[in-house]
């Protein structure tokens, strides 16, 4: 059976670009869908990544400080035990509440709520596809917000058994006693500290010669540190050729940084090098729409694509895959719609990485700065010169402020150490108004808080000198 519905916006996928895209469309008057093919809103971010990935890396945490700080802090326990099973149910637990919240603004937005897979007729219209039903809808504009899927290498297909992806490994069924991780960026670690907290052997293989390698280089080194303080085996410069799922195990055979070949076992291995864009099934060759070298979908600085009615935000095109950035394109997609002039500087958007201590960044990296030419001071403040830090025993990283010695313009701010991923928002701010590293250490910071390492980072930038150190 077929029926037909016209709308002002069609949204086509509720992850954080989606949702976010959509109720923006409803708060500015248009009538508004959203499709998703799962059951579940919220896509990648709040199902199988960024949600309970950190209500894991938050178990995990606790447990590993209650068996190496607790008794520092003079709190004695006589036994503890690992409870993996709770650990998980927790988890799916806090997923479900966040789903349940999106319901709740779909309702609250009367956003109508289109369950199927979208494909494109025409620019106009789509087919919805859920089981033997085919919906036909019509609408002014589509925003496509389909997100992406995780990638694998040559001779390693993941078979989401005994070679998995971090999908996969969100949803064990039980503590497995060994895992190798093949690739150190931000997943690949994120996941190696989950496991390895709670005494998995981990081992990670990255093809780069550094962890986190699109970051400025100093975070990778001394993350490599702290994770390989937490029993982490960290081989880089390491060239994966197979992965074989032996029933009970799986051998990964590589090449090392020295190009001999050589093989691991492990109960798992952690496909973890990437993301790629998920456009199947949406019917682009039925429009305009192109596609680059890698599959992500082809739009201008309006985020429009080759149909000027339909745009594309998050992972599915060009940029950083992170759940942030799909969220402001889509209010300034929405809002471009909208006859408005808004503005995202993706310059600005900060990556963090949830380990701990965490990784967060924004604006250029040093070896960004020195591929260019161009000037620039450093500023490095080392947390174990930071007295929260030691009183919280959480003394590990450093803030790095690369600034412009001519105007003292921030340029680039590189934080590894407790509690990065908020006090970044700090430096996203002041490189949003333009403030110089005079303009920030010469503001007042609360006494004591983690927050005083950006204030002496700073002032070492600009030449005065640290107080504290």
């Amino acid at each position: 059976m077929e029926s037909q519905s016209t709308y002002d916006i069609i949204v086509i996928g509720s992850g954080p670009g989606g949702y976010i895209a959509a109720i923006r469309a409803a708060q500015l008057g248009y009538k508004t869908a959203i499709v998703e093919k799962y059951k579940t809103l919220g896509g990648t971010c709040t199902n199988v990544g960024c949600i309970p990935a950190k209500a894991l890396l938050d178990s995990t945490e606790h447990y590993h400080a209650a068996i190496t700080k607790f008794k520092a802090h003079g709190i004695d326990i006589n036994s503890m035990s690992l409870n993996f099973e709770q650990m998980i149910n927790r988890k799916s637990e806090v997923v479900a509440q966040n789903v349940s919240g999106l319901n709740y603004l779909m309702k609250k937005n009367k956003i109508e709520v289109l369950q199927g897979t979208a494909t494109f007729i025409n620019n106009k219209e789509i087919n919805i596809v859920n089981r033997e039903t085919t919906n036909k809808v019509s609408a002014k504009w589509f925003i496509i917000a389909t997100g992406s899927k995780p990638s694998s290498i040559k001779g390693v297909e993941i078979d989401k058994q005994r070679i998995i992806t971090s999908t996969e490994s969100l949803s064990l069924k039980e503590k497995p006693n060994s895992m190798v991780i093949i690739g150190g960026g931000v997943v690949g670690v994120e996941m190696a500290s989950v496991f390895a907290r709670i005494g998995v052997k981990v081992t990670i293989l990255e093809y780069a010669d550094s962890l986190i390698p699109t970051m400025d280089r100093d975070l990778g080194k001394e993350l490599n540190k702290v994770l390989a303080k937490e029993g982490i085996d960290i081989q880089l410069s390491h060239k994966v050729q197979s992965a074989q799922n032996n029933g009970e195990n799986v051998t990964v055979k590589y090449l090392d940084s020295k190009n001999n070949p050589n093989e691991i076992t492990a109960d798992y291995c952690l496909v973890a090098v990437g993301r790629k864009a998920y456009t199947v099934g949406l019917g682009l060759e039925n429009t305009k729409i192109e596609t680059d070298e890698q599959g992500r979908i082809k739009t201008n600085e309006k985020l429009q694509t080759a149909e000027e009615n339909i745009y594309a935000i998050g992972d599915v095109i060009k940029g950083p895959m992170l759940a942030h950035k799909a969220e402001e394109e889509g209010v300034f997609v929405v809002e471009t719609i909208n006859g408005q002039k808004p503005h995202i500087n993706h310059n600005l958007i900060p990556g963090v990485v949830y380990t701990w201590p965490e990784v967060a960044s924004v604006g250029a990296t040093e070896e960004e700065l020195k591929a260019q030419g161009s000037e620039y001071h450093v500023g490095k403040f080392p947390f174990m010169a930071s007295g929260r830090a030691r009183a919280a025993m959480e003394s590990d990283g450093f803030v790095k402020v690369l600034t412009d010695p001519k105007y003292g313009e921030i340029l680039g701010v590189h934080i590894i150490g407790p509690r990065a991923a908020d006090l970044i928002a700090q430096p996203v701010i002041s490189m949003h108004y333009e403030t110089t590293d005079e303009d920030m250490f010469r503001i007042s910071y609360a006494h004591p808080t983690y927050s005083e390492a950006l204030k002496e980072a700073y002032l070492i930038a600009s030449g005065q000198g640290a107080l504290n150190l």
